[in-house]
């Protein structure tokens, strides 16, 4: 049976303001390495727009978890603390630095790390917590940052879906010591590939360029601190080029236009679901009091997985593409290999096989969203 023709995109990427300029620009200044005009450019406006004293652009949020792991000095026999329902990234980073995985279970509104389970996970050998800002909605950071300060654990926090979003007033991403960001082009913002990291701790600062820099001091040496620069340090070429740069920074100009038609488009769904879902008993996105979303992605939970299933098939059908997300990671032959796989997670295990994620994109019209609802709707 062949696969109807996609009507309606689970996600598009599209220039929003100035890209196609700004590239134009970059070429013509005859350097598109990283590092150059619009790399410092992005970097300076993800720090006004976050408050955050410096944000070192990366290659991908991939690679500034990977610095952040560096940057803890995260080594053999040391325990992480994630989320099992995360993208692989959360963890993978900390693996690589031989960290043994801790996998912990999620809220059932929010779909963020449980924080009533998180003293309780912490051992004498566990060096980091990760939070996942699921959604773009905020973690119940308080309690968090609370238990891990009284128990000497770092936070990093994984904003890979949530710049923009807030929790009790303050950004996402500044709670932890570190916090990532993701520009792929799944994201509100893009660049295709792409991510920050965002250092709240200034002790982390010259250490982490030296590790974007290949374990280099080419950093100071731009700056005329040092008269050469040479190998100090570990590192690896976490720097983007200025081409991907100079696209992300049209983006990231954009950045109220943007977030406007998202909320729109989330709270268009939110509503015009809300009486079929209660009828077919579906659950709707939750924010709770004190958390502004970023409004990344708008999912269902369906109630069975063979529900699940039937509406991404009755959508297909229809020419529209949804997608699951996460599995949960405690569940995954590395998680097992590593003797991590026997975590309870029950809620990420639940949530994994009926959760389901509608289009949603920034350039989506009216026109494609009502195709997705009448579908929705006619779903019984």
């Amino acid at each position: 049976m062949s696969r109807p023709n996609i009507r309606v995109p689970f996600n598009r990427s599209d220039p929003m303001g100035r890209e196609l300029e700004y590239m134009q620009e970059a070429l013509a200044h005859g350097q598109i390495s990283g590092g150059q005009i619009f790399t410092r450019r992005c970097e300076h406006l993800l720090q006004e727009i976050t408050g955050v004293p410096r944000a070192i652009l990366t290659t991908s949020c991939t690679h500034a978890l990977e610095m952040a792991a560096i940057l803890l000095n995260i080594t053999t026999g040391d325990e992480v603390i994630v989320p099992s329902f995360a993208f692989v990234s959360t963890i993978n980073a900390f693996v690589l630095r031989g960290a043994t995985p801790v996998f912990v279970d999620i809220r059932e509104d929010t779909l963020n790390l449980d924080e009533s389970l998180l003293d309780s996970a912490i051992t004498s050998r566990t060096r980091a917590v990760v939070p996942v800002h699921y959604a773009g909605v905020a973690c119940e950071m308080n309690s968090i940052m609370a238990v891990a300060v009284r128990r000497g654990v770092a936070v990093v926090e994984d904003n890979a879906h949530g710049l923009m979003g807030s929790y009790q007033g303050r950004k996402l991403g500044t709670f932890g010591c570190l916090a990532t960001q993701s520009f792929h082009e799944t994201k509100n913002f893009t660049c295709g590939e792409g991510g920050a990291l965002m250092i709240n701790a200034s002790e982390y600062t010259e250490r982490a360029e030296i590790i974007r820099d290949k374990g280099t001091n080419r950093s100071r040496f731009i700056r005329g601190q040092v008269d050469k620069y040479t190998w100090i340090d570990l590192g690896s070429s976490y720097v983007p080029s200025d081409m991907l740069a100079a696209f992300l920074l049209a983006q990231l100009e954009q950045r109220h236009m943007i977030q406007s038609r998202r909320e729109k488009l989330w709270t268009r769904y939110q509503e015009s679901l809300a009486s079929w879902a209660r009828s077919q008993a579906v659950r709707l996105p939750v924010v709770p009091a004190g958390c502004d979303s970023a409004y990344h992605l708008y999912h269902l939970v369906l109630p069975s997985p063979e529900r699940r299933d039937a509406l991404m098939d009755h959508l297909a059908a229809r020419g529209i593409l949804s997608v699951f997300h996460y599995l949960p990671l405690h569940q995954s032959p590395m998680a097992r290999a590593m003797g991590a796989g026997s975590a309870r997670c029950p809620v990420a295990e639940s949530i994994a096989g009926r959760l389901l994620r509608l289009p949603l994109y920034n350039s989506m019209g009216p026109q494609d969203q009502d195709m997705v609802i009448a579908a929705i709707l006619d779903f019984q």
